[in-house]
């Protein structure tokens, strides 16, 4: 299924494409952004273009939105993971000169309302390491609560990692949504 275009205030978010892997190599060769990612920084343009288009690929199991704006060249993207029945993990990524503009919060924040009201989600969940300091407030900024702590959960390129899991459930949504 390809991603629908969703938009906000100032974001497009739009099907990831293949055509994104040139913008998106130096988020995704940037080794301190990808230290929480669950592989390593690449190393060349042609990793992230294999990477890229399978993201962009359909019937993987996901939707995939690059985040855009007005020159539609992607900054980052959000995913939401097949799981459950009417629950989906949720993940995110966004190019670092962007962080701190308040773009990761306003993207995610739109594809979980795609996923309450559109796709009639019950639960959105993420996972991240509990060195993440950034995406764990970002997920507790939007209303996430965090449910468990798994030990040696991910084997990464940083070695074996904890995992933290955060989720929020519809009404809570309803109730908690950013302004």
């Amino acid at each position: 299924m390809t991603a629908p275009t969703l938009t906000t205030g100032r974001l497009v978010l739009r099907q990831i494409r293949a055509d994104d892997a040139a913008a998106l190599f130096p988020v995704l060769s940037d080794a301190e952004l990808m230290t929480w990612w669950s592989s390593g920084p690449h190393v060349s343009l042609a990793e992230t273009e294999a990477y890229v288009a399978s993201n962009a690929a359909e019937g993987q199991g996901f939707l995939c939105w690059a985040i855009t704006m007005e020159n539609d060249a992607a900054l980052g993207w959000v995913i939401l993971v097949d799981g459950k029945p009417a629950v989906k993990e949720i993940g995110y990524i966004l190019h670092r000169d962007r962080w701190g503009s308040g773009i990761a919060r306003e993207a995610v924040a739109r594809v979980i309302d795609y996923g309450f009201a559109e796709q009639g989600l019950r639960r959105i969940f993420a996972d991240t390491d509990p060195e993440n300091s950034g995406s764990i407030g970002l997920l507790e900024r939007l209303g996430f609560r965090r449910e468990g702590h798994l030990r040696g959960e991910w084997e990464t390129h940083i070695g074996v990692r904890d995992s933290l899991i955060f989720g929020l459930l519809r009404d809570e949504w309803t109730m908690e949504k950013p302004a």
